[in-house]
Order: structure tokens, then C-alpha cells, then sequence
């Protein structure tokens, strides 16, 4: 992302900012990192269960198999929510419980599974958000090819006719994809996420078929909901800054830029990949696999673009001289970065999380601030920011967390910032409402509002889960 080497300051706030009466305030989650229930009415395997079983892929050979056990506990879960005052939950459904082998007709008692949740959400006042993926692909297709192949976009289309069927009634806001990115970049090419490959050419292919899924999806969706349903993606667009004020730094945030974002925004919102993306990556592949009527498909309109951040991107140019030795992320990896050999990616400075992500929320400004002036009139909802940190239940049962809250503090202060400033954003979502399985890392880091005792599944709100109640409830943030 093109920005100044030196990144914007969020001007000295008032003693307490008060955000738009009808700004929405909600909590996320995703189904395999919280239902559980891995084998029960009818659920398959997605990829994901087939990468946590595979030794080596995840801390501690951890996987989602009971993961915090929503599937049976959903409704303690929402009660919790609805004691906390939240008013929004974004939560993803299971492709392999609805539709096992990612073909053929729908499970019915997946489909009451969702049906069960969302009426109770809408019971205790909670609107229902959900995202149709959220990386727990059927394990069937991704043996057929998964995301690299056409077909699997196609696939992905009848599986969102099935959800609207059967949801379109109850739910209004529906999500196609969570972080594309991730799907194809991690889990096809630097492999640290599933189904583990590390082809890069694979990667490209993926995201092309991701992005046609989601135009795919949005038609079925809108073809089987009513008129006031809400359609989005969710995108974590990487707020990318340069080492340096050099033409050189800049290219390598050019590049960066091309493959975490525009590969994604440049189809979905103009209708069109980037010349200088289909440039970088020409020695790779010619791009051959997007049909002539595929970015007509893509480009559908959205009622918003979801906004997932927790951390900036630092890079600067390399010598090229070898495959990457990180995903931006501090893991040793392959490349998630196709084309990019001239980039290396540096931490950016100050405090970090437990993932050893710095804390920066001026990069949350300055990424609205950027969406709002590179498409107007597309309203954006930040759709996850949170931060893990080491919680642990003292021996009185508390839970407190005073530098997750500072984190929230400090994010929800730049997007009220970024809304004075003329940024269209109307909602947020907190990850996570669940302390949960957090993918390769098992279940060693909690990004959870609400503590998990593992062994017994019981529920602790964390002080963090309290202070955002009453910034939910009362629409302002404390100084």
C-alpha cells in the first residue's frame, strides 16, 4: 500500500469519543475454530481437520475436533453475548456439516444446527452475520483440486443457493469469503495454513477461483433472499509501509500490495486485476485460467467491504537472490509471495502481542483512510481486530487482560478518528467472542474476550469483555 514512510499520528483525542448512534457492535468467531463436534450429523472432513491430524502442522498436534464445543454449547454462548450486550455476532458456517462432499443436496441437521443459533440470536435481540467461508473446506474437493480448480468455485456456488435457502429468511447480512488471502496464499503457497501445498503457481490459481466463488455466491445469494439482504466480503487487507522513502522500498510495497490486496479488490470492486500484478507474475503462469466472462461474474455490488487488521506490513527491496524465509509474520515458510522475490519484510517497531504482531493502530487509520478514498461510496465494517495476549484465570476465577484492553482502546480510537475524518465505516466486530483454535498455533494463543477453560469448557468474560460491553452499549469510548 503506497503511504509515506512515516506513518500518520491519530490527532490527541477529546476525553471520550461518542461513535454514530446506529455504528454497529458485534463479536466474531468461525465455525472450525469453535463448533466442534467434528464427526456428528453428518459433518466430513474439511482441510482443516485433515491438516491438524497431519504431524508437525499444528502446536502440540492440537486440532478442532472439540475446539471449545459451540455445537452443543451454542446456547450458553449467546446468552453470554446477550449479557454482554452485543449486537451483532459474525459467526461462519461449516461447508462440510451442511454439504459434506462440497456436492449434492444440503444435511438437514446441519441446516438446524444454523437455524437453531440464528433464531435464538435474533431472540435475544442479536443480529445473525454469516460468512459462508471461513477455510474449512470439504476435504473432498480439495482431493478433487480444491481452489485451484475452476470447479470448486462452482461448487462453492451451490453450497451459498443451499445456505440461502435455508437461512435467507432469518439472516440479512451474509459474508462470501473470509480473508481469500489466507485460503490461497498460506494454504497454497507458503503452506503454513491448509491444505499445506506450496505450489505458487497453485496460490495465483486459487485466488482467481476464490474471487469467483464470491461473485458466484453474491448472485445465488441475492437470487434467493429478499431485496433488503446485505451481501460483503471480508478482506484482510494488508496495510503495507516501506522500510525507507526510497523508489525502491516503494516498489517493494507496490508489489506487496498487488498480491495481498488489488489481486482481491482489483476484480471484486473494479472489475479488473492490476497490470502490474499480471506483469510481476508473467514468468509464473499467463493467467490463462480467467475466462473471458469471469471478472463480469466477480464484480457484483456490495452493500459493504468487510475490514480485517491487526498489525501493519513493513518491507523493503532484497537482493532476489533466494526464496522468502517469512510470510511477513515472522514464520519460516515458502513464499506466500509469488513474483515477489525483490521483497523482504521487516517488524515493524514497539510493542507486540503473543503472536508477536506490533500494535499499531495509526495503520488502522491510515487503511481506512485509504478505502474510503480508493472506493468511494462502498461502506466498510471493520470485521475482525483483536489481539492474543497470555491470559490466565487468577485463583478468585478473574480474568484480566489490561493490555487487550488498551489494544481495543487504542483501534477503536483511530477508526473513530478515521470516521471523523470521512471515512464511511458503520460497524466493528472484536475478535474473538471465544478464546479458540487458533489454526497452526493450536490452542496456545487466546484471542478470546471470553476466557476458555480447555479441560472444562467453562466460560470466563475477561475484563476486556466487559469494558467493550459497555462501549457497545453506550456507544462511547472512554478516554
Amino acid at each position: 500500500m503506497a503511504t509515506a514512510a512515516h506513518p500518520h499520528t491519530v490527532s490527541t483525542p477529546e476525553p471520550s469519543r461518542t461513535f454514530p448512534a446506529d455504528f454497529l457492535w458485534g463479536s466474531a468467531t468461525a465455525s472450525y475454530q469453535i463448533e466442534g463436534a467434528a464427526a456428528e450429523d453428518g459433518r466430513t472432513p474439511s482441510i482443516w481437520d485433515t491438516y491438524a491430524r497431519t504431524p508437525g502442522r499444528v502446536r502440540n498436534g492440537d486440532t478442532g475436533d472439540t475446539a471449545t464445543d459451540h455445537y452443543h454449547r451454542w446456547r450458553e454462548d449467546v446468552a453470554l453475548m446477550a449479557d454482554l450486550g452485543i449486537g451483532a455476532y459474525r459467526f461462519s458456517l461449516a461447508w462440510p456439516r451442511i454439504q459434506p462432499t462440497g456436492r449434492g443436496p444440503a444435511v438437514q441437521k446441519g441446516l438446524d444446527f444454523y437455524r437453531r443459533l440464528v433464531d435464538e440470536l435474533l431472540d435475544k435481540g442479536i443480529q445473525p452475520v454469516a460468512t459462508l467461508y471461513h477455510w474449512d473446506l470439504p476435504q473432498e474437493l480439495e482431493d478433487a483440486g480444491g481452489w485451484p480448480e475452476r470447479a470448486t468455485a462452482e461448487r462453492f456456488a451451490e453450497y451459498a443457493a443451499l445456505a440461502a435457502d435455508a437461512l435467507g429468511d432469518r439472516v440479512r447480512t451474509w459474508t462470501t469469503l473470509n480473508e481469500p488471502w489466507c485460503s490461497a496464499f498460506l494454504g497454497y503457497g507458503s503452506g503454513v495454513h491448509a491444505p499445506g501445498r506450496t505450489d505458487p503457481v497453485a496460490a495465483l490459481r486459487a485466488a482467481h477461483h476464490l474471487n469467483l466463488a464470491h461473485g458466484l455466491a453474491v448472485q445465488a445469494i441475492r437470487d434467493r433472499t429478499p431485496a433488503h439482504s446485505q451481501c460483503s466480503v471480508t478482506l484482510n487487507i494488508h496495510h503495507v509501509r516501506p522500510l525507507t522513502a526510497g523508489d525502491a522500498d516503494a516498489d517493494a510495497v507496490r508489489r506487496i500490495d498487488a498480491l495481498a490486496n488489488r489481486v482481491f479488490t482489483g476484480p471484486m470492486l473494479q472489475g479488473a486485476y492490476p497490470e502490474d500484478l499480471l506483469k510481476d507474475t508473467a514468468a509464473l503462469t499467463d493467467w490463462s485460467f480467467v475466462h473471458d466472462a469471469d471478472l463480469r461474474q466477480i464484480r457484483q455490488p456490495l452493500d459493504f467491504l468487510g475490514v480485517n487488521y491487526y498489525t501493519p506490513t513493513l518491507v523493503s527491496q532484497a537482493d532476489g537472490s533466494g526464496a522468502h524465509t517469512s510470510d511477513g509474520h515472522g514464520r519460516s515458510t515458502h513464499s506466500p509471495w509469488p513474483g515477489a522475490r525483490q521483497v523482504a519484510f521487516h517488524q515493524p517497531p514497539g510493542e507486540t502481542t503473543a503472536m508477536g504482531w506490533a500494535i499499531d493502530p495509526t495503520g488502522l487509520y491510515d487503511l481506512l483512510r485509504r478505502l474510503a478514498a480508493d472506493f468511494p461510496g462502498t461502506p466498510l465494517v471493520i470485521t475482525e481486530n483483536g489481539a492474543a495476549f497470555d491470559d490466565y484465570a487468577d485463583p478468585s476465577g478473574n480474568v484480566n487482560d489490561p493490555d487487550r484492553i488498551a489494544y481495543l482502546r487504542g483501534h477503536l480510537a483511530a477508526v473513530h478518528q478515521a470516521i471523523a475524518d470521512g471515512a464511511d465505516v458503520r460497524g466493528y466486530f472484536l475478535w474473538s467472542l471465544l478464546d479458540n483454535f487458533e489454526w497452526a498455533h493450536g490452542y496456545s494463543k487466546r484471542f478470546g474476550a471470553v476466557y476458555v477453560d480447555y479441560p472444562t469448557g467453562a466460560r470466563i468474560p475477561k475484563a476486556s469483555a466487559r469494558w467493550y460491553s459497555e462501549v457497545a452499549r453506550t456507544g462511547v469510548l472512554p478516554a
